[in-house]
């Protein structure tokens, strides 16, 4: 099956299978696993920060960054569509216990100064705020800008706050913004960046920030069951994830590009050329609702797709999805699409 639902699909690669079946382990609770601490000060390196944790997901990761930096009964203000808000299951509140103040942030950007006006101190009345999150790259397909991401550390830094980044994508926004993951990392106290999604790494995310942060989220990350011991069985496909995937993403990139470009020539598609910065296209179909129905016939062709939300579908490129599964993706949407029209 060719599945372009996410890149979350993605397998592990033959060189991190034999990677994995021949990692040295030992127990990282005790600190002990000499691949997981391999892959920690990788992971710090290739951020720019002091230090860095193996976590088991990258929700994992922005919710131990939460209970970390906030205490609980105090506010977070972010994004109202960011990956924290939409799709981590409400873990603010039940893990950290704080309180989420949500900004529109068209495009996935938060404007600074939309910030500044709802940043509190405590009082009778209100609770502190106590972090800044952002997102970069966003999960409606977008990157956020250098200069924008300044704006707002700057605000932060006048308030006396520290910002989370979750990079889940992180090193996609650096192929799309030419840059390094450290430069964009350096606009935040802490960063979660994933070693799935378009890595390929099985499992795992990695949680970073100054030492000392990062050794108060080791303890949290114990409390909140993620003491994962002989984990440098994982930790060996995070460490080619980090070493040999990471420039492979422009790649991605370009194959998004152009099969964005194949579905635009489709009578009754429109694709969202403003949110084409990584591997998503986002995209709708004329025919509306009926459109739904399009994912059985993906499927009957070999190709698995999520159905539309929001009226806009997403397929997303990654290291599986080549130059053939690109060809056979728009030659089903082609037959598809003008089958699904001609029906309405």
């Amino acid at each position: 099956m060719i599945d372009i639902r996410s890149d979350t699909v993605t397998k592990p690669t033959e060189a991190m299978r034999r990677a994995m079946a021949q990692a040295e382990v030992g127990d990282d609770v005790y600190g002990d696993d000499p691949t997981v601490n391999r892959l920690e000060a990788l992971g710090a390196e290739m951020l720019g920060k002091e230090a860095s944790l193996f976590v088991p997901s990258g929700t994992f990761g922005n919710e131990l960054a939460l209970f970390t930096w906030c205490p609980r009964g105090t506010e977070v203000v972010l994004g109202e569509e960011c990956h924290i808000i939409v799709h981590e299951a409400g873990a603010a509140a039940a893990i950290a216990g704080v309180q989420t103040r949500c900004i529109p942030a068209p495009d996935g950007v938060l404007q600074a100064e939309e910030i500044k006006r709802r940043l509190r101190r405590q009082d009778l009345h209100a609770p502190a705020t106590s972090l800044i999150c952002l997102e970069n790259a966003h999960s409606s397909g977008r990157v956020v800008s250098l200069a924008r991401m300044d704006a707002v550390k700057a605000i932060a830094a006048e308030w006396g706050l520290p910002v989370h980044l979750d990079g889940a994508r992180i090193f996609n926004a650096a192929a799309a913004l030419g840059c390094t993951a450290a430069d964009i990392a350096a606009r935040a106290d802490s960063v979660m960046c994933c070693l799935s999604k378009g890595l390929c790494a099985p499992i795992g995310s990695l949680l970073a920030g100054p030492k000392n942060f990062v050794e108060a989220a080791r303890l949290k990350r114990k409390i909140m069951g993620g003491g994962m011991r002989q984990a440098g069985i994982l930790a060996a496909a995070g460490i080619i994830a980090l070493t040999g995937h990471t420039s492979l993403l422009a790649a991605d990139h370009a194959r998004a590009k152009k099969l964005a470009q194949g579905l635009a020539n489709i009578e009754g598609i429109h694709v969202d050329p403003d949110a084409l910065d990584i591997n998503m296209v986002f995209f709708s179909h004329e025919a509306g609702e009926q459109a739904g129905e399009t994912v059985g016939q993906f499927r009957k062709r070999g190709i698995l797709i999520n159905p539309p939300e929001g009226g806009l579908f997403r397929f997303v490129t990654h290291y599986w999805i080549g130059d053939a599964e690109l060809d056979a993706i728009l030659a089903a949407a082609v037959e598809i699409f003008a089958g699904t029209r001609g029906g309405k």
